[in-house]
């Protein structure tokens, strides 16, 4: 069976796996996210040569940031900069040596649930991935949706808060990302916000830490904000939730009781989609990646 280099480039982290056509996953590894394009080739070009040297793989699949192109080229902005405006696919070719699929790392998370995951099956699916900023893809009719200009399910862009006078404009993924409560809590405390994680906001909110507490409810309740608006504009059968933070434990209570909040807080009718995890959760990216590799080369 052939195996497959998969990479999740994220804003805070690069991950990598050997995944093999039945979405079989070995070799998972990660490494923070390099600050320069340069960087993040010799990476590559060190991770290929080195997972070369224990098996054999058939090409490189990519999730990457950003509005992806049929030919593999970023645009539109992308959580990691350097990577915006170019030719993603071409510059990893011509590093590796390789055969390389690149693909939106949202959509890549909607691809491995229709694969192998939640979504097998289903007609409408909305998946929403929750890491720097917050991804999204619509599946419809059983199929990825990608949109005219290729901005379906941009759901980050969504405005959650505008004030006419100002002209203030906050969106979803300034809001309700992880990196969102990595900011305010940062803020006040008067520290940097590259010191902090989202896992140590959550260990210290376990361990009593009431700004830290309260950043994380905050979150919650953003966050069910904008799946309350979704349901309302395309009332799927499944939202699907992925990104790091959906691996929590206690994820999807904390979010379906600020849900109810958000619910109650209208006190109109609902409708009644159902909200869960990723089968894959933070793997999903990588996994839909392999699968569209797959897809490209069929």
């Amino acid at each position: 069976m052939k195996q497959y280099l998969a990479f999740d480039f994220g804003g805070t982290y690069v991950k990598y796996a050997v995944i093999d056509e039945e979405a079989n996953i070995s070799l998972e590894d990660k490494t923070p996210t390099p600050d320069h394009l340069q960087d993040l080739l010799d990476f590559i070009q060190q991770t290929v040569q080195q997972v070369k040297q224990k098996t054999n793989i058939h090409g490189l699949a990519v999730s990457c940031p950003g509005t992806i192109t049929a030919d593999g080229e970023v645009q539109g902005t992308s959580a990691i900069p350097y990577l915006q405006d170019i030719a993603l696919k071409k510059v990893l070719h011509e590093a590796t040596g390789m055969p390389v699929a690149v693909e939106n790392d949202a959509n890549c998370a909607a691809l491995a649930e229709l694969w192998k995951g939640g979504a097998v099956g289903l007609q409408d699916v909305l998946v929403i991935v929750i890491g720097t900023g917050i991804g999204g893809a619509i599946i419809s009719n059983g199929a990825l949706y990608r949109g005219a200009h290729l901005y379906g399910g941009e759901f980050g862009y969504a405005i959650l808060f505008a004030d006419p006078k100002s002209k203030r404009i906050d969106y979803w993924s300034q809001m309700g990302s992880t990196s969102a409560i990595v900011r305010k809590v940062a803020e006040q405390k008067g520290m940097s916000a590259k010191s902090l994680s989202g896992e140590n906001i959550f260990a210290m909110a376990k361990n009593g830490d009431e700004i830290c507490q309260q950043a994380i409810e905050e979150f919650y309740f953003v966050l069910a904000t904008g799946i309350y608006n979704l349901q309302h504009i395309y009332d799927p059968e499944l939202i699907l939730i992925g990104g790091g933070i959906s691996a929590r434990q206690d994820f999807m209570s904390s979010l379906s009781t600020s849900i109810q909040d958000v619910q109650q807080s209208m006190g109109i009718g609902n409708p009644h989609g159902k909200v869960t995890t990723c089968t894959f959760l933070q793997q999903a990216n990588l996994i839909g990646a392999t699968y569209h590799f797959l897809q490209s080369k069929s």
